[in-house]
């Protein structure tokens, strides 16, 4: 049995925001018109560290199964280390035969972020020229490129309660590829969330980042961070201004702080998601509808995501002969 194994820098090659930002619409849409299988993924729970999460899927007339397993560990960041650490396995969907193994973290990360472009390109205002981002870590570097991707940014803004790690992120990320040749480390939520006509968070924040009164008309929201029902790292206000789309109804009524505690509160309904983000994309639904809408996407992540992805490097790495294959 041969396998191939990507590596981070295998994969960073083999993935391009580009592709990934497509190949995720189309698995966006697959997922709402039920041509995906994605059981809700399984969780192991570290108390007062993080937690191992489960996710196989498969995209029904693919070539591909793809499971991954991540571990999220916020407590890593007083160690130096990353908090996310992930592999993800690819099966050959005709005999079950593993094919691949990829560097999970690195994939993660460009997928987490092609999730934001595609909700972005779909939903944020075409002229929108402005992003605040509310994070410094990995997903925070693939939020501001993907969102660079799909629309024309002049001007970024970065926020994180770590301010050196911060004006590292925005040292190393100024000028790569898309994104503008300054970023500018806001003192505070207020002055970075004011006047932005995208707004990203990628933390792991149990409480809300910014001020949901302080969102511009015609705003558009990421908020890719909270993953675990209690965690609301965008709060109610926003919620409630805006029309929310998300990555999954069932995974997100599941897992995501930012609506759950709402929705227990009593504060909305279950109605208040307006839509699927694969909807939009397979023309179900309708994405913004007047400029000065604000619009919410809200992604705990989906297994789609991962297969949707893992199919388009390892492609790309048979095609450009990327990685080591090796005999088990």
């Amino acid at each position: 049995m041969k396998i191939r194994l990507l590596s981070a820098a295998d994969v960073v090659r083999a993935l391009p925001m580009t592709d990934a930002i497509e190949g995720l619409k189309d698995a966006y849409a697959r997922l709402s018109t039920g041509q995906a299988i994605v059981p809700l993924r399984s969780r192991i729970d570290v108390p007062e560290m993080g937690a191992t999460l489960v996710m196989p899927g498969y995209l029904e007339k693919g070539d591909t199964i793809a499971v991954k397993t991540v571990s999220v560990f916020p407590s890593n960041a007083q160690k130096g280390l990353p908090v996310i650490h992930a592999l993800v396995t690819v099966l050959d969907a005709e005999t079950g035969v593993p094919i691949a193994l990829l560097e999970g973290g690195t994939l993660t990360a460009i997928r987490t972020g092609a999730a934001s472009g595609a909700a972005t390109d779909l939903l944020a205002r075409k002229d929108a020229q402005s992003v605040a981002i509310f994070g410094s870590g990995v997903q925070a570097r693939t939020q501001l490129e993907a969102v660079c991707t799909v629309r024309d940014i002049k001007e970024v803004r970065i926020f994180s309660l770590d301010r050196s790690q911060a004006e590292q992120f925005a040292l190393e990320m100024a000028g790569r590829g898309p994104i503008p040749a300054e970023i500018t480390v806001a003192k505070n939520a207020d002055i970075a969330v004011r006047g932005a006509d995208i707004i990203c968070t990628a933390t792991t924040s149990s409480v809300p980042v910014f001020d949901g009164k302080l969102l511009k008309p015609g705003a558009h929201v990421n908020g890719v961070g909270s993953f675990i029902p209690t965690m609301q790292e965008v709060d109610l206000v926003t919620v409630q201004r805006a029309l929310v789309v998300v990555d999954s109804r069932t995974a997100v009524w599941a897992e995501a702080g930012d609506l759950i505690i709402p929705l227990q509160n009593g504060d909305i309904n279950e109605n208040h998601i307006h839509a699927e983000l694969g909807e939009i994309v397979a023309g179900k639904q309708l994405g913004r509808q007047t400029p000065n809408q604000i619009t919410f996407f809200k992604s705990v992540g989906v297994a789609v995501q991962d297969v949707a992805a893992a199919g388009i490097a390892l492609r790309n790495a048979i095609a450009y002969d990327l990685g080591t294959t090796i005999n088990l």
